[in-house]
């Protein structure tokens, strides 16, 4: 393995290996412990072998009876520390990075492992697209669509990075694995699909010695999703083919594992379905049981020259108290002139 004494020196500690796709970064950055540990799993495959996406994984930072992961999409600009750092614009949002994000959630949710799915696509590198969740044009605006294919990408996508996670976790507690390369081999993650495209189960099996739960088994963990403006495209995704969803047992069992959902101001460059409005989608998703956290603030939802946001906002709060679904609506900063810098601090007070 490299050694990087200057980046000792200066309390910036970088381990980094790649494991068949999978760099794994104890990352200690000024705003980052030196007691957290940062994976990047790259081109975890989803329930196609062309169907992948980049994840990075904060374990848990205090142990739980019941496994209980943070499912986290950012939302435009957000990228990895070091190629934001290096953006001639994006440099000046580097604390929003993937790998700060991941350790903010991980103080918010001291219990949980945190698992920040990073979009397929990022057009300029600027506009998040989440081609493998739902259909989106150039700049990511979302074409909706009932079909079925977000919950199958999300549930394989959370198994095959739990197959790695688990195996590289595990040599990595191994005092005397964690200075040599992994062997490849050890780390081979989904590889054989069926005639529908999707991961065979044989090849999805946990590992046995370390329990993040199974993700279509109920009961065996407890999920929590949260989208961050962009990202909230595919939650509202999740709500849209929720009907076809429930139908399938697999994943009706993976849903019953949701149990809060936030949307962190939601927002996209198109001119409607920043919030779901749709009475019959919003009664279907009322029945799941889902509490549901709105975090929102004036950058999207007071702005005049996309005046629909704060409307579908609104109606999507009204509808959902109509059903009786449980749920927590703030604006924050709303004594403050909106802001791209108030938008990204949601992160700070949800």
């Amino acid at each position: 393995m490299h050694q990087v004494p200057r980046a000792l020196r200066s309390g910036r500690k970088l381990l980094r290996q790649t494991v068949a796709g999978v760099i794994i970064m104890c990352a200690g950055f000024s705003s980052v412990p030196s007691s957290s540990a940062i994976y990047r799993l790259s081109a975890v495959p989803g329930c196609e072998a062309t169907k992948c996406n980049d994840v990075v994984l904060c374990r848990a930072r205090e142990s739980c009876q019941k496994p209980q992961h943070v499912l986290y999409f950012p939302g435009d600009v957000q990228n990895y520390r070091d190629v934001m750092a290096s953006h001639s614009e994006n440099f000046r949002w580097k604390r929003w990075s993937l790998e700060d994000v991941a350790d903010m959630l991980s103080q918010r949710f001291p219990n949980s492992y945190i698992w920040i799915i990073k979009s397929s696509r990022m057009h300029l590198h600027k506009f998040s697209c989440y081609d493998n969740f739902v259909e989106s044009n150039m700049f990511g605006a979302p074409k909706h669509s009932t079909e079925l294919g977000a919950f199958k990408q999300l549930q394989a996508l959370l198994t095959n990075a739990f197959s790695a996670a688990q195996k590289i976790l595990v040599s990595h507690n191994n005092k005397y694995s964690v200075d040599r390369d992994y062997d490849l081999s050890k780390f081979d993650i989904c590889t054989t699909y069926t005639t529908n495209g999707c991961p065979s189960k044989k090849d999805n099996l946990i590992h046995p010695t370390m329990n993040l739960g199974i993700p279509s088994l109920k009961d065996s963990l407890s999920i929590t999703v949260i989208g961050f403006s962009k990202g909230c495209v595919v939650l509202n995704q999740l709500l849209y083919e929720l009907q076809e969803a429930i139908k399938d047992k697999d994943i009706q069992s993976f849903i019953a594992n949701i149990k809060a959902m936030y949307w962190l101001d939601g927002g996209h460059s198109g001119g409607c379905d920043t919030w779901i409005t749709y009475p019959d989608l919003l009664k279907t998703f009322a029945q799941t049981g889902i509490a549901v956290h709105t975090h929102v603030t004036p950058y999207q939802v007071r702005d005049v020259m996309r005046s629909w946001i704060g409307e579908e906002h609104r109606k999507f709060v009204q509808l959902l108290k109509q059903y009786n679904v449980k749920l927590d609506n703030r604006l924050h900063f709303s004594y403050e002139m909106p802001s791209l810098d108030n938008h990204f601090r949601v992160h700070e007070v949800f």
